[in-house]
C-alpha cells in the first residue's frame, strides 16, 4: 500500500522562495579568484546572463518564476508525495515516512528544476551554447534537456571515473543533442595540465567544472551553466518544499525531520530551505544533510573561502570545503563527489539551523535496496543516502517507541545506476575510509583570505 499525495497543476509555485531573506546576517561575499576583492556583476558577464547574476546576489524573498518556465514544469509537477506504508511496516516503526519523489522528471531527478529556467535566461541573453559539468550525468541530462527545448547546443564535461560508470547517461545527454567530453581532457588548457599532473586520474567535479568554465569564458557565444552550489541553484530548487509543504497540509500532518542527500547541496536545500523560515520561527524541526563519509564536506571539511574548482577559476566564496584540489575516491554516487557545500547550506550549517552526517556506501546501498523492495522504486545511489537517514531515523522512532514524521527528498531514480547495484548484490561494493592526509593537505592550500 502507498498513500500518492498530489496537488493540482495550478497549485504549482508561481514563485521560488529565496532562503537569503531570512537569514540574520548576511552571505558573506563573493570573491575574485585573481585580486581577492569582492565581485561585481561586470566580472561574472562572461559566463552568466544578468539574470541569473541578480537572482545570486538577491535579498528578495518571493522570485517570479517565467510563465514559459511553468509551462515546462507543468509536464511533471507538480511530483508526487507518498507516504511510505510497505517501507514503515518492514520497519515495524510508529513513524510515518513521506518521500517527495523527483524522479518522475523526463531527466529522472531533481535537476532539470534549475536546468530549465537556466536555458531559459540564456536564451533570453541571446546565448547559443552551454557549457557544463557533470557527475553521476543527472545534472548533463537535465541541462541537455532543458537546451534541446529552447534550441541551445550543450557541451557537457562530465567527470571520468562517471563516464565509464555511467554510459547510458551519457547516451541519454547525446539523445539530447548533446556533446559529452570525460574529464580531465586535451580539449581545455585546464584539462592538459590536470592529465600531464597526473595521467590516471579519476577525476573530479571540481577538474570538470574548470574546464566548463575555461570553454565558456572563452567562447563569446557561450555560458556556463552549474548543477547544484550557487544561490540561483538553489532558489530554482526550491518548488520541490514548498509543494512539499501544501502536500502534507492535504493529509494535516508535518514533518519532524527533513532529509536530503547532500554534495553540492541543490535537492538539499530544495527540500529544506522552504522549511527554514519555520525553523527560524521557533518550529521544532529538524533539517539533516546526509553526505559520503568518504567526501564528508559539512562533516569534516573546513567554514573557509575556497575555489568552486581545481584550476582555481571560478569566483571564491565561503564554504564548508575539502579543498579544491581533493579527488574524492570514486564511489558509485558520483553526484556527490564535490569538495565544496552550498555557501548558503553551508551558512546554515555552520548557524546551526541544518545539521549533517556522513554515512558509508555500502549502508546506503542496503538501505536502497529495502526501499527498492518495499516501495517498488530504484533510488538513484545519491539519493540512497537519505534513504538510509530516514531508515535510522525510523528504527530509533521504534526503539524509543516515539511517534514522529520524517519527509526526505527521493532526487532521482537509479534505472542507469544498475552496474552500481550490480557491485553491491555481487558483493563488490566497497567502503573507502576518510582519506585524511590527502584532505589535510588540500586544506592547507586553500586561499589567503583576510
Amino acid at each position: 500500500m502507498q498513500t500518492k499525495i498530489l496537488l493540482q497543476d495550478h497549485q504549482i509555485p508561481k514563485h521560488w522562495y529565496n532562503v537569503a531573506a531570512d537569514l540574520d546576517s548576511s552571505p558573506a561575499p563573493i570573491l575574485h579568484p585573481g585580486t581577492l576583492a569582492p565581485v561585481g556583476p561586470e566580472d561574472l558577464t562572461s559566463i552568466f546572463p544578468m539574470s541569473l547574476i541578480e537572482q545570486e546576489v538577491s535579498r528578495e524573498r518571493w522570485i517570479e518564476i517565467p510563465e514559459e518556465v511553468q509551462k515546462i514544469y507543468q509536464l511533471w509537477r507538480p511530483s508526487p508525495l507518498y507516504r511510505a506504508h510497505r517501507l514503515e511496516a518492514a520497519l515495524k516503526t510508529p513513524a510515518r515516512i513521506y518521500y517527495k519523489y523527483e524522479g518522475v522528471s523526463p531527466a529522472g531527478s531533481h535537476k532539470p528544476n534549475s536546468a530549465i529556467p537556466q536555458a531559459y535566461y540564456n536564451k533570453m541573453a541571446g546565448i547559443k551554447r552551454l557549457a557544463t559539468e557533470t557527475g553521476a550525468g543527472q545534472w548533463g541530462c537535465s541541462l541537455s534537456l532543458a537546451n534541446s527545448y529552447f534550441g541551445l547546443e550543450t557541451t557537457v564535461y562530465m567527470v571520468r571515473v562517471s563516464y565509464g560508470q555511467k554510459p547510458y547517461r551519457k547516451n541519454l545527454m547525446e539523445l539530447w543533442g548533446a556533446e559529452v567530453i570525460p574529464s580531465p581532457s586535451n580539449r581545455t588548457e585546464a584539462g592538459r595540465r590536470m592529465l600531464a599532473e597526473a595521467p590516471d586520474t579519476t577525476g573530479s567535479l571540481g577538474m570538470a567544472i574548470s574546464e566548463a568554465v575555461e570553454d565558456a569564458a572563452s567562447h563569446s557565444d557561450t555560458n556556463y551553466a552549474l548543477g547544484s552550489v550557487l544561490n540561483h541553484v538553489c532558489l530554482h530548487q526550491t518548488v520541490i518544499g514548498l509543494e512539499a509543504i501544501e502536500q502534507l497540509k492535504l493529509v494535516e500532518d508535518y514533518p519532524d525531520v527533513v532529509i536530503g542527500c547532500c554534495g553540492g547541496g541543490s535537492n538539499l536545500a530544495g527540500l529544506t530551505f522552504p522549511f527554514v523560515r519555520d525553523k527560524i520561527n521557533g518550529k521544532q524541526i529538524r533539517l539533516l544533510a546526509v553526505e559520503p563519509n568518504s567526501c564528508p564536506t559539512l562533516t569534516k571539511g573546513s567554514y573557509a573561502f575556497d575555489f568552486g574548482d581545481t584550476a582555481k577559476l571560478t569566483p571564491i566564496t565561503k564554504m564548508y570545503t575539502l579543498g579544491h584540489d581533493f579527488v574524492p575516491p570514486g564511489i558509485h554516487a558520483g553526484g556527490l563527489r564535490y569538495h565544496g557545500a552550498s555557501a548558503l547550506v553551508s551558512q546554515l550549517h555552520h548557524e546551526g539551523i541544518i545539521e549533517a552526517a556522513a554515512l558509508p556506501q555500502t549502508a546506503c546501498f542496503e538501505g536502497a535496496v529495502m526501499f527498492a523492495r518495499t516501495e517498488g522504486i530504484v533510488p538513484a545511489p545519491e539519493s540512497s543516502h537519505a534513504i538510509r537517514a530516514a531508515i535510522d531515523e525510523a528504527v530509533k522512532a521504534r526503539e524509543e517507541g516515539q511517534q514522529r514524521t520524517i519527509l526526505f527528498n527521493l532526487s532521482g531514480h537509479g534505472h542507469f545506476d544498475m552496474s552500481s547495484y550490480e557491485a553491491y548484490l555481487g558483493g563488490q561494493l566497497e567502503d573507502y575510509a576518510y582519506p585524511e592526509e590527502n584532505i589535510a593537505a588540500s586544506l592547507a592550500k586553500l586561499p589567503q583570505v583576510k
